[in-house]
């Protein structure tokens, strides 16, 4: 069978599933639909959180951007796994001991105010649409390339799928489908490393052929090749960092802070039954995303390696299919600046003109394609681009659901709303959130991970602080929680805006503060966060007896 037709098989009947398992697992009351009733297994919720963190970033654009950025790429593997550290030891088990529903949740009655609760749901709103964005672009990348239709009917058929589990079947519903949806993406990532590690190194393991010797007998290690074959072409070597030591810094700073502060993932700790639970989750769940993370750097190279050895210096007309399947819907463009027709890259010693551009993005979904691989597994991993983006997608959307009807409606303003009332407004807030995601999935921001790394840097710099120092300080309050919300939020925003949206050209080292780049500006966002709530709460009413009590509570073992 084609290419076209394994992915609508596998694409076809892994969407079955999903809605299989959101039917069967349908959320019948508001405690079903925002934590699953506080009864999910940690082993299930483990996976679950692996899914739902694992977004496209990881599955599709994390590969990538360590294939184009080599050594200066570790700072997502360090920064996204680091931060499942400081979930499962500062946040998780507290916010499960406080019990709720959300971050919000703890943070209007830890704080005993209502405006705290509103600008929690602000940023948890903010950082969703951020992070979602990314994840139906990479829908709509998947479904124009390997279902040949347009990026914008891709993303519509996403946001119907989405649609249908999230809003039937809320947090219970979710949870489920993500377990099936972490077998797809991990077998889908999988299946093409081994095949490709076997190939090119004799190695099933492809974390053991990533430090290994190719197979074609001439004795060169993998990373030796690559870093020939870069320097060659006038490209930085593989294994050569170019970024400076205090943006790698506060990157992966940003990145893992985020992580335990995203409310998509905090959430997940209140759908187990007790404490204990919330710590295994998070062990659970660094396993499962431990998998793709250390085969991730394997992929990168792998890809890159077989990139550099069949592309430049031969005739564009002449280049396999798949590079005219990208080519055809613009996520690889060919510009022959000497009119030669042939393909070729001018290093920076010489004129820095790049005849091929490539979208990060695709390095992963055209993996099997650069390799030769069989159909099924080029249709296996679209399948699991999907599983990664609707996963997560699916759980953000949840979190803007929650936050608009739980609260805004039922603790801000209609404290006397029913619990069926309350269950239809989280619904109806879910199915406009799905068509706000799918605007951002037709016209994206950026490509998948630079925008969900932005998402990681507004989450450290506004709800990390605010729910660590609502767990750890007992001289912090309402006013100083506020202020730092809105100092680091506004801060981090502005910082990004700037240089991505309003003035690009300056988006270089030598005009960042300090040289700290957009994806790293989080942290001093959270730096100041912590500065000006401190500040504030020492110049205002200390916090009450009601608050110091629910502090004790929710740390006492």
């Amino acid at each position: 069978m084609s290419i076209g037709a394994w992915t609508f098989l596998l694409v076809g009947a892994s969407f079955a599933l999903y809605i299989g398992v959101a039917i069967w697992s349908r959320a019948r009351s508001t405690a079903d639909f925002f934590v699953a009733s506080g009864d999910v297994p940690p082993v299930l919720n483990g996976m679950a959180t692996a899914a739902d963190w694992m977004s496209a970033a990881s599955f599709i654009s994390m590969a990538g951007l360590i294939s184009f950025m080599g050594y200066d790429g570790s700072v997502y593997l360090m920064g996204w796994t680091g931060g499942y550290v400081l979930l499962a030891l500062l946040v998780a088990p507290y916010l499960r001991k406080f019990g709720q529903f959300t971050v919000p949740d703890f943070v209007g009655d830890r704080y005993e105010s209502r405006v705290a609760r509103v600008v929690a749901v602000g940023c948890a709103i903010f950082i969703s649409f951020t992070y979602v964005a990314g994840q139906m672009r990479g829908v709509g990348i998947v479904f124009s390339r390997f279902l040949d239709v347009e990026i914008e009917t891709g993303v519509v058929v996403g946001m119907a799928i989405v649609f249908f589990y999230a809003v039937l079947g809320g947090m219970k519903g979710i949870t489920y489908t993500q377990v099936a949806q972490y077998c797809v993406l991990i077998f889908s990532y999988l299946v093409p490393a081994i095949f490709i590690s076997i190939l090119m190194t004799g190695h099933v393991v492809p974390q053991i052929g990533f430090g290994s010797t190719l197979s074609d007998g001439s004795g060169v290690a993998l990373l030796d090749r690559l870093d020939q074959l870069s320097t060659e072409l006038g490209f930085v070597a593989f294994t050569q960092g170019t970024k400076s030591t205090l943006d790698v810094f506060f990157i992966t700073a940003a990145l893992m802070v985020g992580t335990a502060g995203l409310p998509h993932v905090i959430v997940r700790f209140y759908t187990v039954n007790r404490v204990s639970a919330a710590r295994s989750s998070a062990g659970w769940a660094l396993v499962f995303i431990a998998i793709l993370y250390t085969t991730a750097p394997a992929v990168a190279a792998f890809a890159r390696t077989n990139l550099l050895q069949t592309v430049p210096g031969r005739p564009y007309a002449e280049l396999p299919e798949w590079v005219h399947n990208w080519n055809r819907i613009g996520l690889i463009d060919f510009e022959d600046h000497d009119g030669d027709g042939v393909v070729r890259y001018v290093g920076p010693a010489g004129e820095g003109r790049n005849e091929l551009t490539i979208d990060r993005d695709i390095m992963v979904l055209a993996n099997p394609e650069i390799a030769d691989l069989p159909a099924w597994v080029v249709g296996l991993v679209a399948a699991g681009a999907l599983a990664a983006a609707l996963s997560t997608a699916a759980g953000l959307l949840l979190v803007i659901s929650s936050a608009v009807a739980h609260d805004l409606l039922k603790k801000s303003f209609r404290p006397d709303i029913s619990e069926g009332a309350e269950l239809l407004a989280a619904r109806i807030a879910a199915g406009v959130a799905v068509v706000v995601a799918g605007y951002f999935g037709i016209r994206p921001p950026g490509f998948v991970a630079q925008v969900v790394a932005f998402a990681f840097g507004l989450a450290a710099a506004s709800i990390f602080p605010a729910v660590t120092l609502g767990i750890f300080s007992k001289k912090m309050n309402a006013p100083g929680a506020i202020a730092g919300m809105l100092a680091g939020i506004g801060f981090t925003a502005a910082y990004i805006i700037y240089f991505k949206f309003v003035a690009p050209a300056t988006n270089t080292p030598e005009h960042w503060l300090f040289g700290i780049s957009p994806e790293g500006i989080g942290t001093l966002g959270m730096v100041l966060n912590f500065v000006v709530a401190y500040a504030v709460a020492a110049r205002t009413s200390p916090p009450s007896a009601h608050s110091l009590d629910l502090v004790e509570r929710v740390r006492s073992p």
